[in-house]
């Protein structure tokens, strides 16, 4: 019975026992260090980490932007294999499509198929087109062009007939060097507008000292004339680590970085974008699909009035202009937020020294026995002292 008694007492002490702090100034340099060391760590998180690389004092807003482009100049293909004289074109000719938004792609290299109309013809040497006898091809199924017949493709082979636009590509690769790389000096113009709608500000890459004499004359160039909205395509890949007249054989991805990320507690004029450019696409070494084309055709009739059609295997380079940014502001509530966060950091130093006090110094079990004092303890050590001077006092 006494010794479920005090088990119970011991319950009820380990729950309902209030601890109040105690002040306890202990004489050691080594514990003072520590512990002012670990309050200069916390000062130094919140100045150098929260305040001057994380910003968290300020609101923050992600940029909304509208982004247009122009490309601008002009090119001459020489003779070529489906050309046998020089060919003069512009923008229309080789910028797809010629009113360009945040992607557009300008025409560097191509393949060409001329007079193509819709007929019966022998498809290319495959092993699923070649075949010895009309069996070998089943209409619809190994070729799905093909319509059952087995025809002679040249003296040697014979390949399956098919129903397609005749003749039909003879993709043998693009040529090299590229047709169109005077598409190099093409220039263009990117016309950016942001917004931070949280902060009501707004902001365009056009910079207000920008004038119409400037930008017939500017190039842009990241230490002589960063507010030109104009660019050069063969410096742009350039500045991508890419040669133009490589990229321009088998196309590419090219992307432009406009950065708007803005500090918006100094002065506003102080956010202008930042342009940076890169290749997107990781395919230029690899032996299948490298590079970028796709295909589009250019349709009239005959004299005969029968329809027909140019098809072009278009090789080039991709533009992706890509907006990024984020501003930040003053604001009182992550300003209260952080500076809570910070105060329960500090409030942790006094805990942390404590445990080091108590647990790796050679004077532990002193500090401890002063550090916690059980005023329970004391009551049974005054009442012990009261009944041994009733004793003597007897006697």
């Amino acid at each position: 019975m006494g010794q479920a008694t005090s088990s119970c007492q011991r319950f009820l002490h380990y729950a309902f026992d209030y601890e109040t702090p105690k002040t306890l100034v202990v004489p050691s340099t080594a514990v003072g260090v520590v512990f002012r060391f670990t309050q200069l760590l916390v000062l130094l998180y919140l100045v150098g980490y929260v305040c001057v690389v994380q910003k968290a004092y300020q609101d923050m807003d992600s940029v909304v932007s509208t982004v247009t482009t122009k490309v601008k100049g002009y090119a001459i293909i020489n003779g070529s294999a489906h050309t046998h004289r020089p060919q003069f074109g512009d923008v229309a000719d080789y910028v797809i499509p010629s009113q360009g938004d945040k992607s557009f792609f300008v025409l560097t290299n191509m393949i060409v198929t001329t007079n193509q109309t819709v007929s019966h013809c022998p498809e290319d040497p495959q092993p699923s087109s070649i075949c010895s006898e009309d069996s070998d091809c089943p209409a619809g199924l190994s070729v799905l062009r093909g319509n059952g017949l087995c025809v002679n493709f040249s003296n040697t082979i014979q390949t399956c007939e098919v129903i397609s636009w005749c003749p039909l590509e003879k993709d043998t690769g693009p040529p090299e060097p590229a047709l169109i790389d005077a598409a190099e000096n093409f220039t263009l113009l990117i016309k950016n507008s942001v917004t931070y709608p949280k902060f009501n500000f707004h902001r365009r890459n056009i910079m207000p000292h920008v004038n119409m004499s400037y930008l017939k004359r500017c190039e842009f160039n990241s230490t002589t004339d960063p507010d030109c909205p104009i660019f050069r395509l063969q410096q742009m890949v350039s500045d991508a680590g890419e040669e133009f007249k490589e990229m321009a054989v088998k196309g590419g991805v090219l992307g432009i970085v406009i950065d708007w990320t803005c500090d918006l507690d100094w002065w506003a004029g102080e956010c202008n974008p930042k342009y940076s450019f890169q290749r997107l696409d990781n395919n230029k070494n690899k032996e299948v699909a490298p590079g970028y084309n796709f295909r589009f055709a250019k349709y009239y009739k005959t004299p005969e009035g029968e329809e027909s059609r140019t098809l072009i295997k278009a090789y080039g380079i991709r533009f992706e202009v890509i907006v990024i940014g984020i501003a930040g502001k003053f604001g009182i509530i992550p300003t209260i937020v952080n500076l809570g966060a910070t105060l329960t950091f500090l409030s942790l130093v006094p805990t942390v020294t404590d445990w080091i006090l108590l647990t790796c110094t050679k004077k532990r079990h002193f500090y401890s026995k002063h550090k916690t004092t059980h005023l329970r303890d004391e009551d049974d050590e005054n009442k012990e002292s009261m009944t041994m001077g009733t004793s003597y006092g007897t006697q």
